[in-house]
């Protein structure tokens, strides 16, 4: 039987997304719709299809430690995670995920409280934490972490508006700054940010700021989310957190507790099977801030933008973070050359650039750019290009 099968994946269209790439990665005409996040895995919410029809979660549940391997399907029972490409056109609110104890303690919480998975109010809709990993496909825009102490100080002092917010970080510190903005009235906020905004927009508008400014930021931020009513309190994060630029392929981890926010540009992620999400502004969305601040990691953070580690075959470069539920890796292919593996656990991998063959034994499988395959664990396969390719792959480490 074999053992390696064709992937199609899921669109899901959310208001950030773009109208372009992601059509032109599958090879579909755009319509007016926004798409946002093409997802290769077993959530339920939007598993992928194999070749056979079956849906991939239905395919693990039934195929078990045949389907992940002894060591991973005793140590999750599931697919671990979730591989998605992402097309991020507009920016996304400010996020933080709880740590795995933590969100096993609010799932249960919540579920006891009554409050339905489908509320808008609902903070843990499972039980599972959610570190994630993306890699750059383009120059790509984050806010990841409070900023180091001297540099935070700067920003206060060089933004007029945000002067008075000095004294409380150096008496208070980062929990103290935070828990001031968040907790303030909307009054208050509009009274403080209002200024901000009128001598920064014409800035924007006129193309005169830069994308390393906080300021760019802030005005796209106030553009997309609140050019009527009330402003955002998300715009203070980014002034408080790092600007941080990736380029392609290099990648950038989250782990529980990071405060971070995509700002522009189109990734790879892989992550933790889970939908746990406490937000911190820049969206219309629920922000629950009480619960917010017991998840947020309240320290500097030194962005570590990482390469990746090139293998010996000199074919695949793994970005290793210390997830125990993915690892992702980007799999360069020239003319001539094969990609040999024998999958320790369930594996999937999506064609980037140019064109290969996917073989297992006498089986063949064909894929173009934004083609994918799902290899089950112990299965023996190579990856044969024509020409120069990119893949990249999903695996959890074994």
């Amino acid at each position: 039987m074999s053992k390696l099968f064709a992937l199609k994946g899921q669109i899901q269209n959310y208001a950030w997304g773009g109208q372009s790439y992601i059509p032109d990665l599958l090879n579909f005409e755009s319509d007016e719709h926004k798409y946002a996040e093409y997802w290769l895995g077993a959530h339920v919410n939007a598993p992928a299809q194999l070749e056979t029809g079956k849906s991939l979660d239905a395919f693990v549940s039934e195929q078990g430690a045949e389907a992940l391997g002894e060591e991973i399907f005793d140590k999750f029972g599931r697919l671990p995670y979730l591989f998605k490409v992402l097309d991020v056109h507009d920016m996304l609110s400010i996020q933080v995920h709880p740590t795995k104890a933590e969100a096993e303690k609010g799932y249960a919480r919540e579920n006891e409280e009554g409050i339905p998975l489908t509320a808008k109010n609902r903070n843990y809709k499972d039980d599972n934490h959610k570190p994630e990993i993306m890699v750059a496909l383009s120059e790509f825009w984050l806010l990841h972490g409070f900023l180091p102490e001297e540099q935070l100080k700067s920003s206060l002092k060089s933004t007029s508006e945000l002067n008075h917010l000095l004294e409380v970080f150096e008496q208070s510190g980062y929990k103290g700054l935070y828990q001031h903005v968040m907790e303030e009235s909307v009054e208050r906020t509009n009274e403080v940010l209002r200024p901000l905004i009128d001598r920064i927009l014409p800035k924007y508008e006129a193309g005169e700021l830069q994308k390393e400014s906080a300021d760019y930021w802030a005005a796209k931020a106030y553009l997309t989310f609140c050019p009527e009513g009330d402003i955002d309190k998300g715009i203070y994060s980014i002034y408080f957190f790092n600007i941080v630029k990736v380029m392609p392929g290099q990648a950038v981890f989250q782990d529980a507790g990071i405060p971070h926010a995509y700002m522009e540009g189109q990734n790879m992620e892989l992550m933790a099977n889970s939908d746990n999400v406490l937000r911190g502004g820049l969206t219309p969305k629920h922000v629950d801030v009480p619960e917010l601040l017991k998840h947020v990691a309240f320290e500097e953070t030194i962005p570590n933008v990482m390469e990746g580690d090139l293998q010996a075959d000199g074919l695949e470069r793994i970005y290793k973070s210390p997830a125990p539920d993915f690892e992702l890796s980007k799999i360069s292919v020239q003319s001539g050359e094969s990609y040999l593996k024998t999958a320790a656990t369930a594996e999937i991998l999506i064609v980037l650039q140019g064109e290969v063959q996917a073989i297992e034994g006498e089986k063949e499988i064909p894929l173009k750019r934004g083609e994918a395959v799902f290899a089950a664990a112990a299965c023996q396969y190579k990856i044969e290009a024509d020409s120069s390719a990119v893949l990249y792959k999903a695996s959890a480490p074994v």
